[in-house]
């Protein structure tokens, strides 16, 4: 295993989950820590998916234990979890489609409150000073992402690599310390896939702790710290990436489609 430096990170200790008969983790361990990027790879069907919905709060473990910075957020429900500085972006892109690209970048703030209707109505100080800086924050996105020529239009209107761009920054907006991207280079090419890898790149400079599940090897091993081989719902092995996909046994599961 490589080395984790000590210090605040999410952990995740002995998670299990079971779907009727189909064990989907088993005693899964991982250590997300501060300004690192840790990788997770694994066949379709290897529980991938599964661990960040359980980690995010979409799904509840049958046994386990979460931690966020020392504290235990296992039975918080996921809008608590987001509030605490837990984010995370989708395999497939999950946007409000009538909502323009500047309103769904604002809804994904976790300190976003909303508004009465009372509130709405009469626009008080607080929800005026709230929108200002959620508005300032939404347009400096739009700007590290590139589209801020899109801010007004619908996300229907824009590719589906610009859609993966605003679902990250949508992400970002939460503003919180630990970061789960599922699959962010999926089907991106082109500039869609330099302005994402750039924005993880800074978020890891910033010190945000990052867990990325992808299928892009190069990716993988430019970026991880480490990286962890989930195979039916259990980590195989974990460490170096350059180990890992040297590594036969995991080679011929993960490029030989050994089920």
């Amino acid at each position: 295993m490589s080395d984790v430096l000590p210090g605040p990170a999410l952990k995740v200790e002995r998670l299990n989950k079971r779907f009727g008969g189909v064990v989907v983790a088993k005693d899964l361990r991982l250590t997300i820590p501060r300004g690192r990027v840790t990788g997770i790879i694994g066949p379709n069907g290897a529980g991938k998916s599964t661990l960040f919905n359980i980690i995010a709060g979409f799904v509840t473990p049958d046994a386990g234990r979460i931690e966020l910075d020392g504290r235990d957020i296992t039975r918080l429900p996921m809008y608590r979890r987001a509030q605490s500085g837990v984010s995370r972006t989708w395999q497939h892109v999950r946007l409000f489609p009538s909502l323009s690209v500047f309103d769904n970048l604002v809804l994904g703030a976790r300190d976003y409150k909303g508004a009465s209707a009372v509130s709405a109505l009469f626009r008080p100080p607080w929800v005026r000073r709230q929108m200002e800086e959620l508005g300032a924050r939404a347009d400096a996105l739009l700007v590290r992402i590139g589209l801020s020529e899109k801010r007004n239009e619908p996300t229907t209107n824009l590719s589906y690599g610009q859609q993966k761009r605003v679902g990250l920054a949508r992400a970002l907006m939460n503003d919180g310390s630990y970061l789960l991207l599922d699959e962010p280079l999926s089907g991106v090419d082109g500039k869609n896939y330099e302005v994402i890898l750039d924005l993880i790149r800074q978020e890891v400079a910033a010190g945000r702790g990052i867990c990325v599940i992808e299928h892009n090897i190069s990716f993988m091993t430019e970026m991880a710290n480490d990286l962890l081989f989930l195979f039916n719902g259990q980590i195989e092995a974990q460490g170096l990436p350059q180990d890992i996909l040297a590594d036969a046994r995991i080679r011929r599961i993960y490029f030989g489609g050994e089920t």
